[in-house]
């Protein structure tokens, strides 16, 4: 049943005496009240700087998720912002789920260039021991350095250079999205050709079908046509759902690839 897949239910903002300053001066912080969340996947959508991000932010800031490719939650600089936030607000939920996850597409890229470079350093300890080192000391030192290899090229691949970004983007996102629990996505389509896209909905249908629940800010009207989702415009001052044909990007997007002329002889 949908409702035993719904691990956060809802936010609400204490409104009494918000501080001043960002973000609490962001429409949609100013307007929240409560937000209810009914389905399995839930989409915030609206241009940059409207607060999706920040809102989603806080959420992960105020349940305590990991940060997948980046600094803890409650360490993380760039997060203070979404802290204050994330105090301000009530959260309820049914069960706290084992599994919650932070994921932003920025920290993604460099959580992968941060595994090719600990590849490469492998690489070179292990000729270095094999040049240095003999006998007993050697075969040690060369073994764990080669097991250390082994699981990093066993779970990411044996060099991430050697795959497109969405195709390592895709990998560590099955690696790590997997399980029955709360994921909070963060403009995942960043690294993503359309077709890869289309591989993230399958990965999504498939852990909804096992009991998770993704609550994901993009601009992408592919992620968006996830079937039976709520999309969250927050273009406005007050956050409203809305059905994917009258969203901004795909209504766009649909008329741009219907007559690419008419919007191009006016550049």
């Amino acid at each position: 049943e949908i409702g035993n897949q719904m691990f956060l239910r809802s936010i609400q903002l204490n409104a009494s005496a918000l501080p001043d300053g960002y973000p609490f001066t962001v429409p949609i912080v100013e307007s929240l009240g409560t937000l209810n969340f009914s389905k399995p996947v839930t989409f915030f959508v609206g241009e940059n700087g409207c607060g999706k991000s920040t809102l989603l932010e806080a959420i992960a800031c105020g349940l305590n998720c990991t940060a997948v490719g980046a600094v803890d939650v409650t360490r993380e600089p760039m997060l203070e912002p979404a802290r204050r936030l994330a105090k301000k607000l009530q959260f309820t939920k049914s069960i706290i789920p084992r599994t919650r996850l932070f994921f932003r597409a920025e920290d993604a890229i460099g959580f992968i260039r941060t595994v090719k470079a600990s590849l490469d350093d492998l690489t070179d300890l292990e000729s270095e021991y094999d040049r240095t080192l003999s006998g007993y000391g050697r075969r040690l030192a060369m073994g764990a350095v080669s097991g250390q290899r082994n699981e990093l090229s066993k779970r990411y691949g044996e060099d991430p250079d050697a795959r497109s970004h969405g195709e390592w983007f895709i990998k560590l996102m099955e690696e790590r999205i997997n399980r029955p629990g709360l994921y909070l996505l963060d403009e995942p389509e960043t690294p993503l050709s359309p077709i890869h896209q289309l591989t993230l909905l399958s990965l999504l249908k498939a852990l909804v079908n096992s009991g998770a629940q993704f609550i994901i800010a993009t601009h992408s009207p592919i992620l968006m046509a996830f079937p039976d989702a709520d999309i969250l415009n927050m273009d406005k001052v007050e956050i409203e759902k809305i059905a994917w044909e009258d969203v901004e990007h795909v209504a766009i997007t649909r008329a741009f690839l219907a007559d690419p002329e008419a919007y191009l002889r006016h550049l």
